[in-house]
């Protein structure tokens, strides 16, 4: 039986797997390293986020994307992008020499029993842990608007499917979305030759502005200050106190996870979007369906005018939700019981990432409307690793009836298989 099985090999999963490891927890780390970034970003792309907030975190704090960068004698400069290719391979130096070899398997399955949690993956191997920690990354959360979400992916698909843009080449592109995937996949599709179009519900494309220099007067940097995700207070307090921000009404939470730090594009993106890319402002898609190999969209503007748009594939630049009902891996029984951060499909978290259900820890994308907007971001894994960590170790020197209340409300061994001590809820019983 293992300590800690962390699902996920991102660089949430990393960091937590770094710091379990140096605190003598016996885990297994289950996932691709770095999937997300290796397989589902265009090439060309670079990191938005400055290479200082952009670490990944082992406890001795040693294994910087800088450190990296420098023994390669790659340059890394506040307010010079950092290719995204470049982090990719930093993560998974990090994941070779900071943390547990990662085993490649796909989780299926991560259901309740009187002894922990039973893990199973799509490679046939059956684990039992203790606690399990879900860092499962943006991929489940995948969010198309509804009208395009029944066509087929022949003419549809979302930003996050495409890792080469080349095949799009003299076709008429329509991408739907006015945040940085948005802006940055329509900018690299120009380059590769096609033909392309935003599509954005707001009324104007918001731009980020370039860095302010890291040595200011004191005067400007009490007025903007630095931190992870930019500068100014607001989102100072979302990136460097996020256990304040956790404390807050629930209600509150959720608004500002859902409207802080919204669509903006980077500041080094503009010169090559702005002369390439034309924008269709204040346009809601309201219907999509196929006519002649294309894709007629509907788009209704805030005044009430009505236009059609036909186009060879539409891009869904429309980001992530973060709900529970879309992860399909965690049984139903414990989903149905997790305590929820107000009137989201999010899990309510104990200041150490613990869900309401004993033993079961979330970090990321997951845990935004719980600890706010830094949880969306790199930024955010360091906050997160050391104290979910501690939060396993609490769990671990508890005693073992404490995990019996929920464990009795799930589907366990004497309801499905009786003697032989096994777990039913599989996902294909589902």
């Amino acid at each position: 039986m293992y300590d800690l099985v962390v699902v996920g090999a991102g660089p949430y999963g990393l960091s937590i797997a770094s710091h379990a490891a140096a605190s003598g927890l016996n885990l297994r780390v289950l996932g691709r390293p770095m999937a997300s970034w290796r397989d589902h970003m265009p090439q060309g792309m670079f990191l938005k986020s400055e290479p200082w907030s952009s670490n990944l975190s082992d406890p001795a704090g040693t294994h910087t994307l800088a450190a990296y960068c420098a023994a390669r004698g790659i340059t890394v400069e506040h307010g010079r992008p950092l290719p995204i290719g470049t982090f990719t391979e930093y993560g998974q130096w990090f994941g070779k020499r900071a943390a547990p070899p990662a085993d490649e398997q796909t989780v299926t399955s991560v259901v309740p029993c009187a002894r922990g949690f039973r893990v199973e993956t799509a490679e046939g191997e059956v684990l039992v842990s203790r606690t399990v920690a879900l860092a499962v990354g943006v991929m489940p959360f995948v969010h198309k608007p509804g009208p395009l979400r029944k066509l087929p992916a022949e003419f549809v698909s979302h930003s996050s499917h495409h890792r080469d843009l080349s095949r799009f080449k003299g076709k008429d592109v329509t991408v739907v979305g006015a945040g940085q995937a948005a802006l940055e996949s329509a900018a690299l599709l120009a380059e590769e030759g096609a033909h392309v179009r935003v599509v954005a519900r707001a009324d104007r494309i918001n731009w980020n502005t370039p860095p302010q220099p890291l040595e200011r007067s004191l005067f400007k940097a009490i007025r903007d200050p630095h931190c992870g995700l930019g500068t100014g207070w607001p989102s100072w307090a979302w990136s460097e106190i996020p256990w304040a921000v956790r404390k807050l009404p629930a209600g509150l939470r959720v608004h500002i996870a859902r409207t802080a730090l919204g669509p903006a594009g980077a500041w080094w993106l503009r010169d090559r979007f702005e002369f390439a890319v034309p924008v269709l402002l204040s346009s809601r898609l309201t219907a999509a369906e196929l006519v002649r190999d294309q894709v007629r969209l509907r788009l209704e503007s805030t005044d009430g005018i009505v236009r059609t748009v036909e186009t060879d594939h539409v891009v869904a630049a429309t980001g992530f939700a973060p709900r529970l009902a879309r992860l399909s891996m965690l049984d139903d029984s414990v989903r149905a019981i997790l305590h929820r951060v107000g009137s989201s499909d999010a899990p309510e978290l104990n200041a150490r990432f613990e869900s309401s259900h004993p033993g079961l820890f979330f970090a990321g994308l997951l845990t935004a409307p719980a600890y706010g907007p830094s949880m969306r971001f790199v930024y955010g894994a360091t906050f997160t690793a050391s104290r979910l960590v501690q939060g396993v170790q609490r769990r671990l020197a508890a005693p073992r009836l404490a995990t019996v209340p929920h464990a009795a409300r799930a589907r366990t061994v004497e309801q499905h298989r009786g003697a032989e001590g096994q777990l039913a809820g599989q996902a294909g019983q589902r």
